[in-house]
């Protein structure tokens, strides 16, 4: 027949806590029935994990509680041939009541440590940038204003020569030889109508040098008209109304700068708002569209240089008002010093926003020269101005852009400089002449 387990004697009694013999059946002192096991705890105690030995081997178990059942025996790990003990299927996790998995790996001793991620590290410190030495006297340092330490001298903008050449059309601006800043501005671009054509557009603005920041003037137009021309012409808007469109924006932008706060003009408070001049011309399919307010101008150069060259605007000048009275000669008007008083431009201080466009349509290939008056200072007339554009404008329009600009800064480069040179490809068939 089966026995019962003798039960451990305990080393103090669980009721009294006083000391019992072995053997002892009953407490000397309180008279508790040591042959009764008490229950086992609740809570399973967490089991050290320290220590040298491996768990399981059963040198780091704590002492049994007296009356507990004897501790289980590490379940054997799986034998030679790979199998899982007895009653356990592979893939089994050990028992929940021991708390602690002991079917982990050996730990090493030591761990190699992990190579850092370079997406992770700080990227190297950039270079100090190099100091700025004057272009005049090369041995003072450039302040954060645009001046000599050492000389004074102010140097060079971004804004001083610009050249920039997209699609079949460029455009080339320089401040000239005796203004301190450039004050004019230009956009050129080209897109495609919704039927597929091709078209070309350039815009020039010469800012009013009378009225404040003239060029933040013209370069708020340039942007305004480029922008709106490049998004109306895809649109199928017809390109004379969309150099319509182009111009009112213009003039939109230019408005805009008088909105801003009097300190902005603190420094020049009796000069006007911000003011500025604009031209424009567009390309396409035998088709050119020009627009204009203002004394910049727009001439066409016939790739053929024995047909006659045109001057395609008519300028909103004093000058231009005295021919058209026939109260002088145009060569009288414009010697005249009031000649380049301007009766039309943009801004808030102009008398009314009145744009000029006008169509035209070659009736054979050349190219198409947009201009401020830095130019046609030096190259007035519709024939003056052909025999300085280079004879293949039209293929190079970035060189006879600088060839153009050069030859004002060879006339003296008393005004800023903006030319811009777009090509006109043989018309279609049938087309008209200009």
């Amino acid at each position: 027949m089966s026995q019962m387990p003798r039960q451990a004697a305990l080393p103090k009694c669980p009721s009294c806590a006083e000391p019992v013999e072995p053997g002892d059946l009953f407490c000397g002192a309180c008279g508790y029935d040591l042959s009764v096991a008490p229950a086992p705890p609740q809570d399973h105690p967490t089991l050290p994990m320290t220590g040298a030995t491996a768990p399981g081997d059963g040198t780091d178990r704590p002492a049994p509680w007296p009356g507990d059942p004897a501790p289980a025996t590490d379940p054997p790990g799986p034998g030679a041939d790979g199998a899982a003990p007895h009653g356990q299927q592979p893939g089994d996790e050990p028992s929940a009541g021991s708390g602690v998995r002991f079917d982990r790996p050996a730990e090493p001793e030591e761990y190699p440590l992990q190579a850092p991620d370079p997406r992770l590290a700080a990227p190297p410190a950039a270079p100090a940038a190099p100091a700025r030495l004057c272009v005049a006297c090369r041995t003072g340092r450039v302040d954060d204003d645009g001046y000599c330490e050492n000389c004074g001298h102010a140097q060079p903008r971004e804004r001083d020569h610009l050249e920039r050449e997209t699609g079949p059309v460029a455009a080339v601006s320089d401040r000239g030889l005796r203004h301190h800043r450039n004050e004019d501005a230009f956009a050129v671009g080209h897109t495609t109508l919704p039927d597929g054509t091709p078209a070309a557009l350039a815009i020039v603005c010469d800012g009013v040098s009378s009225a404040t920041r003239p060029d933040a003037a013209s370069l708020a137009a340039s942007r305004a008209a480029g922008d709106t021309l490049l998004a109306a012409l895809p649109r199928g808007t017809h390109p004379q109304a969309a150099m319509h469109e182009a111009i009112v924006a213009a003039a939109h932008a230019v408005n805009a700068l008088a909105d801003e706060p009097a300190t902005a003009r603190e420094h020049a408070p009796h000069q006007n708002a911000p003011a500025c001049t604009i031209v424009g011309a567009v390309v396409t399919s035998g088709l050119l569209v020009v627009g204009w307010v203002g004394d910049s101008r727009v001439y066409w150069v016939p790739t053929d240089r024995t047909a006659p060259p045109a001057r395609l605007t008519e300028d909103d000048s004093w000058a231009a008002q005295m021919v058209a009275a026939g109260l002088m000669s145009e060569a009288e008007a414009y010697a005249d010093e009031r000649a380049h008083a301007i009766t039309g431009w943009l801004g808030a201080d102009a008398y009314e926003l009145e744009p000029h466009t006008a169509c035209f349509q070659p009736d054979r290939p050349g190219a198409v020269v947009v201009c401020t008056d830095g130019l046609w200072n030096y190259a007035e007339t519709a024939q003056e101005m052909s025999e300085v554009v280079p004879p293949d404008a039209a293929t190079r329009p970035l060189h006879g852009a600088q060839v153009l600009v050069g030859h004002a800064l060879d006339g003296g480069g008393h005004d800023n400089v903006t030319v811009a040179v777009l090509p006109f490809p043989a018309p279609p068939q049938g087309a008209g002449s200009a």
